[in-house]
């Protein structure tokens, strides 16, 4: 009797812990049965014509999407240690839209909520006011004081390398320099390749398209060269724990006696809703310098987090908030933004016309150099030389959505606050210098 009723209540027990395992199993941040689910429901709403743009069913889209993408690259031998999840979810969407092999009703949904949500700029926002407000505030001085001399000296390096070897190559010298170096350190897109053909375009007198075809076609060649160089960097520093901090920029006076421990915050849900409304807050007073002065909204929000960060405007309780919203968008977020930008705002026609040999070989070695140099550099500026270089790369990407893709590959997305001084602040200089020399060199 005792036996019949301990199987009795055993056996359903052994199937619910069975079922419950495969619940765990996960592709991304999706429960297995939860992606299988979403997928079936997905399928057959496009079959219908009954795929919506809204927030919950664009929100399943580019999730199932941007983890299918990293899922996929992390089962490929040898290059998933060179940033393979990113470039997959970077740019396989694109390619899959280009040769129409994405069913149009999901590409119009996707890029629909892309563009009306904006999210890429709300997860910058979480991105680095989660990062700086989870930062020693010493460590946080430190770094940004010191990280404008490797991305400066990466930059001068890069242009006389790159230049060089696109001259060597059969380039001339000022479309060498103008046309593809240049561009790659510009700060992407919408900071970088837009003002910088607009100028070129009005010194000559000419239309601003075709110029700009050429630029962005530069512009992709160095993105996709800075993925691979930050995960060569992140498997070199997993195999030489010494040039690393693991997503720690400046190295603490005391690292080779104690080490340095990461601040412990205590948070409850409010905190995090707080540390939620600061980062909105903050980028939204980015948005009105924008308006009102024209200047950069991530730049103005990026120098008002440092600066309450330095002051300690921000109350222990809400910094700890703001770590958790870190760890949640850097862990979940990522891939399914990756995903949405990739078909909604990456053009693959373009990647595919910059894949001429010569072009690829002087991207390739102004990204070397920049990243190399940021290497070599950091040793002399009391900073870890892989963190360094990760920055430097991100100085030759595609803007903000250059430094998800380059941090992401890395797996340091607590660079963020470094990668945006090295995007928007290194790309306007680089923009207004490059103007000023072509101007006076036509």
């Amino acid at each position: 009797m005792d036996t019949a009723t301990h199987r009795a209540e055993t056996a359903p027990q052994g199937l619910k812990e069975r079922w419950w395992r495969i619940f765990d199993l996960r592709v991304g941040a999706l429960p297995l049965p939860v992606y299988a689910l979403l997928i079936a429901v997905l399928a057959l709403m496009t079959a219908h014509g009954k795929l919506a743009a809204d927030l919950p069913t664009g929100i399943a889209l580019v999730a199932v999407g941007g983890f299918t993408c990293a899922e996929l690259a992390k089962r490929i031998p040898w290059i998933r240690h060179i940033g393979a999840t990113s470039i997959f979810a970077a740019f396989i969407p694109s390619m899959l839209v280009y040769y129409k092999l994405m069913p149009e009703p999901i590409t119009k949904a996707v890029t629909t909520f892309t563009k009306q949500s904006n999210f890429l700029y709300l997860f910058i926002a979480a991105i680095i006011v989660g990062s700086v407000l989870s930062m020693d505030r010493q460590t946080l001085v430190k770094g940004f004081l010191r990280i404008f001399v490797p991305v400066a000296a990466g930059s001068l390096a890069a242009a006389c390398v790159g230049t060089a070897v696109g001259t060597l190559l059969g380039l001339d010298v000022k479309h060498a320099l103008f046309m593809v170096v240049v561009p790659i350190m510009a700060g992407g897109v919408g900071e970088g390749a837009l003002p910088l053909s607009a100028g070129y375009a009005q010194i000559l007198g000419v239309e601003q398209g075709p110029l700009f075809a050429q630029v962005l076609s530069a512009v992709m060649l160095g993105n996709i060269a800075a993925i691979c160089c930050a995960g060569l960097l992140s498997y070199l520093g997993a195999r030489r724990p010494h040039l690393t901090g693991n997503g720690r920029l400046t190295v603490a006076e005391d690292d080779g006696v104690t080490g340095t421990q990461p601040q412990s915050f205590e948070f409850d849900v409010s905190s995090v809703a707080s540390a939620g409304a600061t980062a909105i807050a903050l980028y939204l007073l980015g948005v009105l310098s924008h308006q009102y002065f024209d200047w950069p909204a991530p730049v103005v929000m990026l120098v008002m987090v440092v600066a309450a960060q330095f002051f300690q405007i921000v109350s222990p309780r809400v910094r700890g908030g703001a770590r958790f919203m870190y760890g949640f968008f850097s862990t979940a977020v990522t891939y399914p933004l990756m995903f949405a930008i990739s078909v909604a705002m990456t053009p693959w026609g373009e990647i595919v016309t910059a894949f001429h040999w010569v072009n690829i070989v002087t991207a390739v070695s102004t990204v070397l150099t920049l990243v190399g140099t940021g290497f070599l550099v950091a040793r002399y500026t009391g900073m870890y030389p892989v963190e360094a270089a990760i920055v430097n790369a991100t100085h030759s990407g595609l803007g903000g959505t250059g430094d998800v893709a380059i941090l992401t590959a890395a797996n340091r997305m607590e660079l963020m606050p470094f990668a945006q001084i090295a995007t928007r602040i290194g790309g306007a200089i680089t923009v207004m210098v490059a103007l000023a020399a072509f101007a006076w060199l036509r």
